[in-house]
């Protein structure tokens, strides 16, 4: 038979809800300066190719985000799923942190 402690399992999730909503609030923060970063490349890149300066093969350049979707889309879960299964307290508390810092960042 299994000991479940309540309080070791709040303790869990509530430090990985902590965690959680701090990643997820900087992941945020993180994600849109990237965002804006790529978005700005991308259009240096259009503004150099319309001078000639410089040419972009742009089929090349979205082909390799094609190829990474499709592997995303294999169907076979890496090991790691695992890994997180056997943490799920703290996954847990951490993905709803993750996801309530995200959403107010």
């Amino acid at each position: 038979m299994v000991a479940i402690d309540p309080q070791q399992l709040g303790l869990e999730f509530g430090s990985g809800a902590v965690v959680g909503g701090l990643v997820g609030f900087t992941a945020k923060k993180v994600a849109k300066v990237v965002a804006v970063i790529v978005g700005l490349e991308l259009a240096l890149f259009k503004f150099l190719e319309s001078r000639e300066i410089l040419t972009v093969d742009w089929g090349r350049l979205t082909a390799g985000l094609a190829g990474s979707a499709e592997s995303a889309a294999s169907g076979t879960p890496p090991s790691w799923v695992m890994t997180i299964l056997s943490t799920l307290s703290i996954s847990a508390g951490f993905t709803g942190g993750f996801l309530l810092g995200f959403r107010k960042g």
